[in-house]
């Protein structure tokens, strides 16, 4: 069973989400972290930071490694996800880059590589999370297969456009094609942190948590999950609540 915390502030809710890390790291230093990306993960990653220069967490010791990047964009491209954890977790943190794997262009053209190095590296501890409004996680989009593995997608207009913020407001501008983790590689994942933010989120949560286990949202599948922890504001969760 999935379990579910609903949080009245976003502050709150960020300081959960490292708190659960700190206790995943002082059992083991050099675990595994699967990372987001997106509007979400913004004050989430902001918390992480203030932990690390409190001195209340110590990423010095973990690997990451992303779930997506865009096809075609450069490491200091505005909109790629490499710029994107630079700027908000690892240069903050004082990370390393080589503690830090991304499926493209890492891996590229053998994506399921990625699959194999993360299986060698000894597997992801704790993966976190966002949902998309179809109910994607990664770019896993509705009807992808449970036994995916990492691969490279077309981006639907929708996805798209949800991610035009980091394109001057552009959707066109968006990438068509990106390298994402499959259902399978996020599904393996020890520990899951899905965090949801605000109304437009609020149906697809419901829907992926209560409803039926479906590829037709691909979140769902997290129902079948020995861990996995759902952390939502008060607008995302309202649905819950009933």
């Amino acid at each position: 069973m999935v379990k579910i915390e609903i949080f009245d502030r976003i502050e709150r809710l960020a300081e959960r989400v490292s708190d659960l890390l700190a206790r995943q790291l002082e059992v083991s230093p050099d675990s595994r972290m699967g990372l987001a990306t997106g509007a979400t993960m913004v004050p989430i990653y902001e918390e992480m930071v203030r932990h690390v220069q409190q001195n209340r967490l110590n990423l010095s010791g973990v690997r990451t490694f992303n779930l997506d990047e865009y096809v075609g964009l450069g490491e200091s491209d505005a909109g790629s996800f490499r710029r994107f954890m630079r700027m908000n977790l690892f240069q903050p943190s004082k990370m390393s880059p080589g503690q830090s794997f991304f499926p493209w262009p890492d891996f590229a053209p053998e994506f399921a590589a990625y699959d194999d190095f993360i299986d060698t590296s000894g597997g992801i501890d704790w993966q976190i999370l966002g949902i998309g409004r179809n109910g994607h996680i990664g770019f896993n989009e509705p009807l992808t297969p449970w036994n995916s593995k990492t691969h490279e997608v077309i981006l639907t207009d929708d996805t798209r456009y949800a991610n035009r913020q980091a394109f001057e407001g552009d959707w066109r501008k968006v990438p068509t094609k990106a390298v994402t983790m499959g259902i399978e590689t996020i599904f393996r994942a020890r520990t899951i942190i899905l965090v949801a933010l605000g109304n437009q989120k609020r149906a697809i949560l419901a829907q992926a948590l209560h409803g039926p286990v479906s590829p037709e949202v691909p979140a769902s599948i997290l129902q079948e999950h020995s861990r996995a922890i759902v952390l939502c504001d008060r607008a995302a969760g309202s649905l819950l609540d009933k």
